[in-house]
């Protein structure tokens, strides 16, 4: 076995003060005060290990992939196909070829759109369900579908604690509905949905399911085969990776039956000015050079984050949860939006009387990064009747006294305007 198949099995002891020390952005001051970043549900920060591969790519082996024979070429083809086995083995797929590699959820969820909808599956009658939680990602490619054809949208509601109402899911699900596509984590609410019973219930009806993992695989194992879901999709950077990547999982048997998304370059088998013949999966899908750094970016983050064990990952993040929920719900007028009984490391909540926006805004002279808006799920929002809510999401390297300087930072703003 080679030395770095041995290594990768190895896991670290999991510390996040050590975590800490992986992360160069952490040692940065932000307004005189050491950083405490918790906005990681936006994105998370990025580890040596993923920086370092990211410039050696750049600056021992970059070269375009698949058309080269040139030593360079072979290099990062090797590297970029080597980046596919990762999130393969990352999400027990099948097989490497039901990995697209895409800009992000967003892309993904649009290929899918535009593909079913090209392809015949999707035809005047027929209906979509999706969910009250869901990012606009995941709302607005199915509302311009809807605007193309006579297709209906029908929504999932969700309770006053942030959960689903699964009878009501259900109910709607019918012969009409052609695609169900939900949020695996709300990025919002923190709510994690059961979407293995989502799932089972529809492909009762021989419905297939499409599951946004953008919050959720950092914090949890993710098995596509258990699940059993037909499409799965993540970002890089929420993961870790760099920016500008991301993943679309698909069975393949469902990818083959899909037309390209895009026309262009390395996709493509033969072109006359009569015709075009197309590659097999995942080449089909994928036009045009490719985030190459990226892949490789984000193959290396998928590599830090298995060499801790996943039970850790959710031990800590659990108890940052707790800890901050206890915290946060003694301070005088703070109201969490979003209690579901499955939940991840994420709070959003409003203080009576203050503005999201200028809790940011003081807090930050703290140092201390939280996300305040509405979190591309303004349909959340209006459910609960706030214009926004101020949300702090937790990571692998954040710690208990960071909560205790968000709590004490809390207060100094309540202070400030009563």
């Amino acid at each position: 076995m080679a030395e770095n198949q041995v290594i990768e099995k190895l896991k670290r002891t999991f510390d996040p003060e050590l975590i800490r020390k992986d992360f160069p952005i952490l040692e940065r001051e932000v307004n005189g005060k050491p950083l405490v970043y918790f906005d990681n549900a936006a994105t998370t920060q990025k580890p040596n290990v993923v920086i370092d591969s990211m410039r050696y790519y750049y600056t021992h082996e970059n070269a375009n992939i698949h058309r080269g024979l040139h030593f360079l070429s072979e290099l990062a083809t090797e590297s970029y196909e080597n980046a596919r086995l990762k999130v393969k083995e990352f999400l027990n797929a099948m097989s490497a070829s039901e990995i697209i590699f895409v800009r992000g959820v967003t892309e993904g969820i649009n290929l899918i759109a535009n593909t079913f909808c090209r392809a015949g599956l999707l035809n005047d009658g027929d209906e979509i369900v999706i969910s009250h939680m869901e990012h606009h990602a995941n709302i607005v490619p199915w509302q311009l579908l809807c605007e193309r054809k006579n297709i209906k949208l029908n929504v999932i509601p969700i309770s006053d604690e942030g959960e689903l109402d699964m009878e009501a899911f259900k109910e709607m699900i019918s012969e009409k509905t052609k695609l169900v596509s939900i949020v695996h984590t709300s990025n919002s609410l923190g709510t994690i949905n059961p979407v293995k019973e989502i799932v089972n219930i529809a492909h009762s009806y021989n419905v297939p399911v499409l599951l946004d993992g953008a919050q959720a695989v950092a914090h949890q194992k993710v098995d596509v085969q258990e699940l059993d879901c037909d499409f799965y999709v993540f970002s890089g950077h929420k993961l870790y990776g760099p920016t500008g990547i991301g993943v679309l999982y698909g069975k393949a048997e469902l990818l083959n039956s899909l037309p390209p998304f895009m026309g262009g370059g390395d996709m493509i088998r033969t072109v006359t000015f009569e015709k075009t013949t197309f590659e097999d999966i995942p080449n089909k899908f994928e036009a045009g050079t490719p985030n190459i750094a990226g892949g490789i970016g984000l193959a290396v983050a998928i590599k830090y984050l298995n060499s801790f064990d996943y039970d850790d990952i959710t031990s800590h993040e659990t108890n940052l949860l707790n800890y901050a929920t206890k915290k946060l719900l003694a301070i005088d007028g703070l109201r969490i939006i979003g209690t579901a009984a499955e939940k991840a490391s994420v709070i959003s909540f409003i203080i009576d009387g203050i503005h999201p926006y200028d809790i940011g805004t003081i807090i930050d002279t703290d140092g201390i990064a939280i996300r305040t808006g509405h979190h591309c799920t303004q349909p959340v929002m209006k459910r609960f009747n706030v214009p926004a809510t101020a949300r702090a999401s937790f990571s692998i390297y954040n710690t208990l006294e960071e909560v205790d300087k968000l709590e004490a930072s809390l207060i100094k703003v309540i202070k400030m305007f009563r």
